[in-house]
């Protein structure tokens, strides 16, 4: 559903923008809001008993205590952090790519946010094909190197239709990498902490979203935008690289959480056991 939102929204959008201009369209996105309201009120939800659990600052050091001595988790979310932090800012500097390089205008932002849409569904349906988390690992690795390189010839790119192309291998690639990672972390985190560490999870992808932005515009506004884009997904590039040669080291420890936690990708626990000790 919110991928394919994604798709709808951008191509309605570029078309609003086009005949009633910028101002309506931030009216009907802020009045969309009154009916999830109406459906938050119109909940019934039966009151839960409060039980103490001691101070909360101490249970969010905790989650970040588990992350630091947790090699897998660790690595996975410093990727996802970097990815966030560097590469994700071209989502913001799409409308300088839509109207000064690509000259596509208001309807070429729809059409090229639509595209990275578009790919991101086909990476969600994909990973909702899947069985199991064996072999993710990988997916993060060479989703996560196929998002840099396809986002650097994005970067490269003056061609709208080109360019348009490129961004649905970018949005493909971008769901795996985010998706894969959600779902290899909450098979190796423990039940009573799983709260705290895709609180960690949240901070690393979206925390970390505005200070990209931040990054990105200030640094678009002295090098360009291309070229802003380009160095990021170079940076991603590397963060791939590092983490697909670091994989091996961590892969025994992630199969031993995953094994702990009884969710062993479709292979029965002793099996999996056994390739753990052969390894």
């Amino acid at each position: 559903m919110f991928n394919a939102a994604r798709i709808i929204g951008p191509a309605i959008a570029g078309i609003l923008v086009a005949r009633i201009g910028e101002g309506w369209c931030f009216f009907a996105n802020s009045a969309s809001y009154i009916a999830v309201i109406i459906g938050l009120l119109m909940m019934r939800v039966p009151p839960r008993a409060h039980v103490p659990t001691g101070p909360a600052l101490a249970h969010l050091m905790e989650g970040f205590r588990f992350v630091a001595r947790t090699a897998p988790i660790r690595a996975i979310l410093l990727l996802l952090g970097l990815v966030s932090l560097v590469a994700m800012p071209y989502t913001v500097l799409m409308p300088i790519f839509a109207d000064r390089i690509l000259h596509g205008g208001a309807r070429g932002l729809g059409i090229l946010m639509g595209a990275t849409g578009v790919g991101a569904l086909l990476g969600a349906l994909m990973l909702a094909a899947r069985t199991g988390v064996h072999g993710l690992g990988r997916w993060v690795t060479f989703a996560c190197g196929g998002f840099a390189v396809t986002l650097i010839a994005f970067g490269l790119s003056k061609n709208f239709w080109l360019s348009t192309a490129l961004l649905v291998p970018v949005g493909f690639c971008m769901m795996l990498q985010m998706s894969s990672s959600n779902t290899l972390i909450q098979s190796m985190v423990p039940d009573h902490l799983r709260g705290r560490v895709m609180a960690v999870y949240s901070m690393m992808f979206m925390g970390m979203a505005p200070f990209g932005a931040l990054l990105g515009g200030a640094l678009a506004d002295r090098l360009g935008a291309s070229l802003t884009v380009t160095m990021g997904a170079v940076a991603c590039l590397g963060g791939a690289a590092i983490f697909g040669l670091r994989l091996p080291k961590i892969r025994g420890e992630a199969r031993q959480l995953i094994i702990a936690q009884g969710m062993v990708g479709g292979e029965p626990v002793q099996e999996m056991s056994a390739r753990v000790v052969e390894d």
